[in-house]
């Protein structure tokens, strides 16, 4: 069981990546996804996550309007499309996973509630 985060990278103010969140070893379709990111100096916050239910997306507010979570469940993959990137979303990017969502009780962006994690991907927003 593994999730394989990718699609960091470095970009200038105003740009977009697209990161992905790769399952092996498990179906993601059953399972609610997120993305956290972890600045340096900081804790690790939670930026967005879709729902395994009826693949509902939530996202912190920060996030909103920029950013969007999206599912490919043929490639098993999660995606976060980032737009309008700023410096200060400057961050090694993390994606989980977790059988159990408790995104309706509006708790999908606490780690602590998600048992699979991916490693990070590096994303820099710098001119």
């Amino acid at each position: 069981v593994q999730l394989q985060a990718s699609g960091g990278g470095l970009v200038q103010p105003g740009g977009s990546l697209r990161l992905s969140c790769t399952a092996s070893g498990f179906c993601l379709d059953d399972h609610v996804v997120a993305w956290f990111r972890q600045a340096p100096g900081k804790g690790r916050e939670g930026v967005s996550c879709i729902s395994s239910f009826d693949y509902s997306t939530y996202y912190t507010d920060s996030a909103k309007g920029r950013f969007t979570i999206s599912r490919d469940n043929a490639k098993n993959t999660v995606y976060l499309q980032m737009n309008s990137l700023k410096p200060e979303d400057t961050a090694v990017y993390f994606c989980a996973a977790d059988e159990v969502d408790y995104s309706r009780k509006g708790w999908g962006l606490r780690e602590q509630l998600y048992r699979s994690w991916g490693q990070g991907t590096q994303v820099t927003v710098s001119s």
